[in-house]
């Protein structure tokens, strides 16, 4: 079993850090892709992992640097006639002294970017080019330990230009014996010379019993058809379907279907309740709201599409997306997903009442109805 997490592992969501997770879930044949790569002798200096965020991503990061380090110091694996054998496993142990200093932040051989607070205390939303400078300066000296040095970006999308550009020149011409670690939840958004200077490493989201298994660990409070319904709800990402159980996201999804069970003829008094809560209460209410209707509306698509049903999140759905598949076909979802995408894109940079596009949104799938 593990020890006992100190407070500042733990993040601000009350989810423990990567840094000190050594179990890794799922990710079995990417773990065994970076081992052979090390095994092979001509390590690639810049890996990209790439995945829906909250499956592990950051994780298996971490893992890989402790790992190297551990390599460095002659940390690899003795035969019974007492030769070094190809290792075949990332895991160090929890109790290593690298892995110790690495949780406790204190190997000078590790550099981590990720958003941080400004000088203010607020949280940036971007991070900084002077944040990536660091790793300039760091790549000019030689290692502190005498191994490995690692560089871990999370996340690489989260850079702004100047910082990217930044880290374009580090890749460009890399450090010897230091890799660089970009975790990126959104390759589209990542300069392509960027991803050029790269050897991508994609991770799929978590198998839903996983996805069950870690949130009765770290959610205990959750009942057993809640943490099914969540990892449905989450595709497969434990780090997603914590933040839709902190935030009440689970029972708004079951409100939101109560609701649209009552089509072809929508419940008025229902919806402008709804309406209310997503305009009313929390900032992020009309955000989590909206894109959780697009992403049910975007399933409904896709069954249309190919005429299979997903795992869906509650019972009560099947009824529903029956209904409506048998009065529509796959170009009119289409059509209706593309202009509630483009109402609340606009609803967002516009600053509109946001009452008003709630209602409007879900009066666009009662006219198809009608």
């Amino acid at each position: 079993m593990a020890k006992a997490v100190k407070k500042q592992d733990v993040e601000a969501n009350s989810r423990v850090h990567p840094r000190v997770t050594h179990t890794l879930y799922d990710h079995s044949d990417a773990e065994s892709t970076l081992i052979k790569a090390y095994n092979s002798g001509k390590l690639p200096h810049a890996w990209m992992f790439t995945g829906p965020k909250g499956i592990g991503k950051a994780t298996l990061a971490y893992r890989f640097a402790r790992f190297l380090m551990n390599e460095g110091e002659g940390g690899g694996v003795e035969s019974l006639f007492g030769d070094q054998t190809d290792p075949t496993s990332l895991d160090i142990g929890i109790d290593n002294p690298v892995a110790k200093r690495i949780a406790a932040r204190g190997h000078g051989d590790l550099v981590t970017l990720e958003l941080s607070p400004d000088e203010k205390g607020k949280m940036r939303t971007s991070i900084p080019v002077d944040e990536v400078r660091k790793i300039v300066k760091f790549s000019h000296k030689t290692s502190i330990e005498g191994g490995w040095r690692v560089v871990i970006v999370d996340a690489v999308e989260e850079m702004n230009r100047n910082a990217a550009n930044a880290l374009l020149k580090v890749l460009e011409e890399p450090p010897e014996k230091t890799v660089l670690l970009l975790i990126c939840h959104l390759p589209g958004q990542i300069l392509q010379t960027i991803h050029s200077r790269c050897c991508h490493l994609p991770l799929a989201a978590l198998n839903e019993d996983t996805v069950i298994e870690l949130l009765r660990e770290q959610a205990p409070e959750v009942a057993d058809s809640d943490a099914i319904q969540l990892a449905r709800l989450s595709e497969g990402s434990i780090g997603k379907a914590l933040d839709l159980w902190a935030g009440g996201v689970l029972d708004l999804y079951r409100e939101m279907i109560s609701l649209l069970g009552t089509l072809p003829n929508l419940d008025m008094v229902k919806l402008y309740a709804f309406a209310d809560k997503l305009s009313v209460s929390d900032p992020l209410a009309f955000k989590t709201g909206m894109e959780l209707f697009l992403w049910w509306l975007a399933r409904l698509t896709k069954v249309s599409g190919q005429g299979t049903f997903p795992e869906l999140v509650i019972p009560e759905e099947h009824k529903l997306i029956s209904l409506l598949i048998e009065r529509h076909g796959l170009a009119q979802w289409l059509g209706l997903w593309e202009k509630c995408s483009t109402n609340y894109a606009r609803a967002t940079h516009a600053n509109l009442d946001k009452k008003q596009v709630v209602v409007t949104t879900f009066m666009e799938l009662q006219t198809l109805q009608s």
